[in-house]
């Protein structure tokens, strides 16, 4: 009889998450709760052993570095400080994730990288080579679009495998569609 690798038989669906934009809120994004919550419903559904959910959190550099205008920064040890908050709101981002997919049955792996979200994402992608990536859209006008771009449009333009962008519920959009 031929063994075959565990993993040469499950799909491998990609999902770029994010935290919430909302201040004060340090969760995953409406968006990102969203297409992992349509990735469960609609694709997985009840063959949890099929799949592998690959989770990626993509860190934006500050420019400045400085978060918020009112921060004061006297010492080295402050930036330590800083960078290593940061990584702890990535992880605790990813754990939320990777503890429902545990809930459910679902194998996962999760990583934080840094740098500009949309090319990390389609640069992940191509070393990870997913069978899909999922990603979640928030709606932005088209002025917002204009100034900001959209992660999503440029990972369904550049990425190198499918890409499914979801879009959010209208009930589960603020009233800016910037916070997420």
């Amino acid at each position: 009889m031929e063994t075959t690798e565990p993993e040469a038989n499950v799909t491998r669906i990609m999902l770029a998450v994010n935290e919430s934009s909302i201040k004060g809120y340090p969760h995953a994004s409406i968006s990102s709760r969203g297409a992992f919550e349509w990735t469960i419903q609609k694709i997985v559904r009840s063959n949890t052993s099929g799949f592998k959910l690959l989770f990626l959190h993509v860190q934006a550099p500050h420019e400045d570095g400085f978060e918020d205008m009112d921060s004061i920064y006297a010492f080295p040890e402050d930036f330590k400080t800083m960078k290593h908050r940061d990584q702890t709101r990535g992880l605790h981002l990813l754990e939320y994730f990777v503890t429902r997919c545990h809930e459910i049955g679902v194998a996962c792996e999760a990583w934080v990288k840094e740098g500009d979200p949309k090319e990390v994402i389609c640069r992940q992608a191509k070393r990870m080579r997913p069978d899909l990536l999922v990603v979640g859209n928030r709606g932005l006008g088209p002025f917002q679009r204009v100034i900001a771009g959209t992660v999503s449009e440029f990972c369904v333009k550049h990425a190198e495998c499918p890409v499914v962008s979801i879009k959010r519920s209208p009930g589960e959009t603020p009233r800016d569609p910037v916070d997420d």
